[in-house]
């Protein structure tokens, strides 16, 4: 197996030849309990019906909000690369919810830790596949070229091959589709062509790791799209599909016709390297020494609204076309990314996805209704790109946590107000240490320190995570810096339905890089 857990960290693993996977558990859907009232329509009467419930209950929001929630703490010491440990949530409103995340400490070689947050879209195959298989190729792409040698060697001779991975998971999180085979094939086709490359030796590590991450992020988006076409090319015409082929997430077509972003954070050696496509972010808190937060971002958004991406975009195709490759702000009027995984739509021939429109309409239908024809003005592909923009930023003292996030946070949060959030707890949860009076310190200074410190802490006992406290500040701010239980109860309880029109999925992980200063 090339991927190892601890206890309480998952079982979701390759297998030489064959991988045995289990369907992803997706959260339970909101509770049915009070609702906002809304125009006559097909719920209506249904949210009437439900306001004479009763207000949601503290102990259910608790619980709704911390139905995903993960934290781990690494060992200190080298292996820990500057990472203390990190918190984790998510909280779909599509039902099944479209986002994914990982995190994992690479074993062999000069190793380190990664992190990623993956916002899928026409489904969830794609961020799926991405969120399972992405680690892999970055722990091949960093290797020294003897510790692939060393794995080929194992293959070859049937003997076990030692893990790249440690995952750090939530059980809800380790569930893996069909399809453990081609995965492996494929990725050991990387490192084989890898060890045909004696040039990548040379760089120094830094720019090595750099190099590494865009290559992987190219090379697994590469393999989606030929693994696509050879599942293409066995397929007949309107052939009849498998029982349910068509909605099976490890299907992949399906994989490739659906989407997503991506943005990971590779920790070594006390270095940030952040890779980033599309449009979630990666935000660094940093405490300055007056004792004030500011956010300082890691990332640029690949939309329509970064001016330096819209120019990329339009000097990548004829000036025919200036007037139709971003339409509405979206990529050919579609697509509001303009990097992304997956998207074959995007990025094949004409040709090739007449052929996906005329032999599988069934697994088309299934990704979504505006994939069963072609973009319009799709003159010129590919259109979507899946080179990420990577940033390095070795961390200082000052650098007390990084924010990674889904858009559907930033949609809510400016990001000063996250890190001040984040800052606020972290600090307030280290109030509550026991204090030890100095020299000199009169009972009135006591008294006014436990005062300051009891109110410090109050808007932070409720959450010892991180990433939850962010979910509850984002879902229920009354615009004063605290929370309403009312607007947070009203905006959990929204049905599936109408979830969707006032959030997005969100998926955040807090990683805590240094003890804030008290």
């Amino acid at each position: 197996m090339l991927g190892r857990t601890g206890a309480f960290r998952g079982r979701c693993r390759f297998e030489l030849q064959q991988c045995r996977f289990l369907s992803l558990s997706s959260p339970p859907p909101p509770p049915e309990l009070s609702r906002l009232h809304y125009p006559a329509g097909s719920g209506s009467r249904k949210y009437r019906a439900e306001q004479e419930a009763g207000q949601m209950s503290s102990a259910r929001i608790n619980r709704f909000l911390k139905a995903n929630e993960y934290s781990h703490t690494l060992p200190r010491g080298p292996a820990s690369h500057g990472v203390l440990g990190f918190h984790s949530n998510m909280l779909p409103s599509n039902h099944p919810g479209e986002d994914r995340r990982s995190s994992a400490t690479c074993l062999p070689g000069c190793g380190g830790v990664l992190f990623g947050v993956f916002d899928g879209h026409a489904g969830s195959a794609c961020a799926h596949a991405i969120s399972q298989r992405l680690f892999y190729y970055i722990a091949v792409a960093t290797l020294p070229l003897r510790t692939l040698a060393e794995l080929e060697r194992a293959v070859e001779e049937e003997r076990a091959v030692p893990p790249l991975l440690e995952w750090h998971k939530y059980p809800q999180d380790h569930s893996c589709p069909d399809g453990g085979a081609i995965s492996f094939n494929s990725l050991r086709n990387y490192w084989q062509e890898r060890l045909e490359d004696e040039e990548d030796e040379e760089e120094e590590d830094n720019s090595r790791v750099t190099s590494a991450l865009v290559n992987a992020f190219r090379r697994l988006d590469y393999d989606l799209s030929v693994e696509a076409q050879v599942h293409l090319s066995m397929s007949s015409p309107r052939r009849v599909s498998l029982p349910g082929e068509a909605f099976s997430l490890s299907s992949p077509l399906r994989v490739a016709l659906s989407g997503s972003t991506a943005c990971v954070v590779h920790v070594s050696s006390g270095v940030l390297h952040v890779a980033n496509l599309g449009d979630s972010r990666a935000v660094l808190g940093v405490q300055d020494a007056d004792g004030r937060w500011s956010a300082v971002s890691l990332t640029n958004d690949h939309n329509a609204q970064n001016p330096d991406e819209l120019q990329r975009i339009l000097g990548e195709h004829p000036l025919s076309e200036q007037r139709t490759v971003v339409r509405h702000d979206r990529l050919l009027g579609l697509l509001l990314p303009f990097r992304a995984f997956g998207d074959v739509r995007f990025k094949w021939s004409a040709e090739m996805l007449s052929r996906v429109y005329e032999t599988r309409p069934d697994i088309v239908s299934a990704v979504s209704e505006a994939a069963r024809a072609l973009p319009p003005h799709y003159l010129t592909p590919p259109y979507l790109s899946a080179q990420p923009e990577v940033t390095q930023h070795r961390i200082r003292p000052a650098d007390k946590f990084l924010v990674l996030a889904t858009d559907g946070l930033w949609e809510l949060m400016h990001r000063q107000t996250v890190v001040q959030l984040v800052g606020e707890q972290l600090t307030g949860l280290q109030q509550q240490r026991p204090i030890i009076p100095g020299v000199g310190m009169t009972l009135g200074s006591l008294q006014r320190l436990l005062l300051e410190r009891k109110g410090r802490v109050l808007s932070v006992l409720e959450d010892q995570n991180a990433a939850t406290h962010l979910l509850r500040h984002a879902l229920g701010d009354d615009g004063y810096g605290a929370v309403a239980p009312n607007r947070l109860a009203k905006m959990l309880s929204l049905p599936a339905e109408l979830a969707r029109r006032y959030r997005d999925d969100i998926t955040i992980t807090v990683i805590h890089l240094n003890e804030p200063d008290l």
